[in-house]
């Protein structure tokens, strides 16, 4: 498994790489954001860990400019920005995860082994839920025929949603399926994306799709 590893401070990269590189993973080092562009945007990784804030290019910038190549590399966030904030933005552009430093290695391990356990997006025909209709291989959502622009996470949201249309899905499912791991501090950013979709999917239509069940979870479904 080929790992890229952008990291500034080059005591932790060297870290990283010793310790990835002792767990059987090859390893490559860039310490900017134009560097890991570069590197990324080849498409030859398993996995990118990704520091936030790095020279030249911030791990922002470069989660954005590899979404937009369409660079489904899964993206993990390592960073001292632990602020939620800071994770919706994280999350919104793109990445699959996100770490705050100071961290575990063996939280790191885990973590990467989930992002690989995940299925590749499945390009089959089109999903639909009443007027709303999605298309994995375009990546194109539109409700009554008018086209509803998504960030990257709002996209796998609704996607996840419709592939299980009519069943409950529990906040934890949510969590596991979309960011790889039930863990307690993604429990506002669910709500926060759940309410970003209502309302490009739901509020302008009148008509809503997505229900909440109290206690348990969403559910997707029209009349």
């Amino acid at each position: 498994m080929l790992v890229l590893v952008a990291e500034d401070n080059r005591t932790l990269a060297a870290f990283l790489r010793k310790g990835l590189q002792e767990k059987g993973f090859a390893v490559d080092v860039v310490h900017d954001g134009e560097d890991a562009v570069s590197m990324a945007r080849t498409g030859a990784y398993d996995v990118v860990i990704l520091d936030i804030m790095l020279p030249r290019r911030s791990g922002f910038d470069v989660i954005r400019e590899l979404r937009s190549r369409r660079v489904s590399t899964p993206i993990i966030c390592l960073t001292a920005r632990d602020g939620v904030e800071d994770k919706v933005t994280g999350l919104d552009l793109g990445a699959d995860d996100y770490l705050p430093k100071p961290f575990e290695f063996a939280e790191l391990l885990a973590r990467i082994r989930a992002v690989m356990r995940r299925p590749q997006e499945m390009a089959l025909q089109a999903l639909r839920c009443a007027d709303l209709e999605l298309d994995p291989r375009t990546h194109e959502v539109t409700r009554r025929g008018q086209r509803i622009d998504l960030t990257p996470k709002e996209y796998a949201l609704l996607e996840f949603l419709m592939q299980r249309q009519g069943t409950v899905v529990t906040r934890t499912s949510i969590v596991q399926n979309l960011w790889g791991l039930n863990f307690d501090s993604l429990s506002n950013v669910v709500e926060v994306f759940m309410n970003r979709l209502r309302n490009k999917v739901d509020y302008p239509f009148g008509d809503p799709l997505i229900h909440t069940v109290r206690g348990t979870g969403y559910c997707l479904a029209g009349e």
